[in-house]
């Protein structure tokens, strides 16, 4: 079979496009809005888009019933930073609740029972329980036309530079290596399904350099040192 998106109909009882590229990392984003109020919500359109310097993006739909850009979106561009909070398999009810379409002056760390942990370049709050964060500074909105009744539907894809890493020494293996079998962060499927990584397996490029080896781990300068 095949359709056009938006266009054709697929004939199917659901949507097959957000199963497609799967899984998909979830962007659990804290912000803070210019009245000192947190935010937290997952993204699931989220991704890291280099490592030299580190960047990562989350895409928020407005939805089509134009209820307005999301309050993530808004905090981040007025504050100019944020938070990437790893979402594991523990946390999944947290992250679920998070979701939920809060108003502005909710407190959504409250609202799912999770704690705030202080970050050290930004003033967005972490979650103290995730094992994973990146604190990251804004760098810019691409925002995507919707095909909704005037515009509804539009997304804005939002990139921050990752300035600060931190790593629970816990989730670490006996290699200095993230144990992510053991973290199970979670990931989306599309529909309502999600899932974990259970099972880990190696593959290296036959013949590659060096150098190349070198970028598919993200070094840029010598093992466990950064560059320059």
């Amino acid at each position: 079979m095949h359709y056009e998106p938006n266009t054709t109909d697929h004939g199917l009882a659901h949507d097959p496009f957000k199963s497609c590229v799967v899984p998909r990392p979830i962007g659990w984003i804290s912000s803070l809005s210019p009245d000192g109020v947190a935010n937290l919500a997952p993204y699931s359109q989220f991704q890291n888009l280099s490592f030299n310097p580190p960047y990562v993006m989350f895409s928020a739909n407005e939805g089509v019933d134009n209820r307005g850009r999301k309050d993530s979106v808004v905090n981040v561009e007025q504050t100019g930073e944020f938070v990437w909070n790893m979402a594991t398999y523990d946390l999944r009810e947290a992250v679920n609740i998070s979701a939920r379409d809060f108003p502005p002056d909710v407190d959504e760390f409250e609202a799912a029972g999770v704690t705030k942990a202080a970050s050290l370049t930004v003033k967005a709050p972490r979650v103290a329980e995730s094992p994973v964060h990146f604190e990251c500074e804004y760098y810019t909105t691409l925002r995507l036309p919707g095909l909704g009744k005037n515009g509804g539907g539009a997304a804005d894809m939002v990139i921050g530079h990752v300035k600060l890493i931190h790593v629970d020494d816990a989730a670490l293996d006996e290699n200095g290596k993230l144990d992510i079998p053991r973290l199970k962060p979670i990931a989306r499927l599309g529909y309502y399904d999600y899932t974990y990584v259970e099972h880990v397996f190696e593959m290296k490029i036959p013949g590659a350099s060096q150098g190349m080896m070198n970028g598919l781990e993200g070094q840029t300068g010598a093992p466990g040192k950064a560059a320059g």
